[in-house]
């Protein structure tokens, strides 16, 4: 995934677009949440924690698909 690159190249690109910036700042923000209450910090009911990590999931394949693209008009 994008989190496996540089992180020269992905601050560069959170620069550069912003939308990419926005999906990566709540993939990491609902990241943050789904693990708080996996851990029990966060009381949290199963419905919103499955929206939750659904919408984490389409964050990150849209990100996913931001990088690729990125990576095919560099080459």
């Amino acid at each position: 995934m994008f989190e496996n690159q540089q992180r020269d190249d992905v601050e560069a690109l959170m620069k550069a677009d912003a939308e990419f910036r926005r999906l990566y700042q709540r993939h990491k923000q609902l990241d943050s949440k789904v693990h708080d209450a996996a851990t029990g910090v966060l009381p949290i009911d199963s419905a919103t924690l499955s929206r939750m990590k659904r919408e984490k999931l389409f964050a990150k394949e849209r990100l996913e698909r931001m990088w690729a693209d990125r990576a095919h008009r560099v080459h």
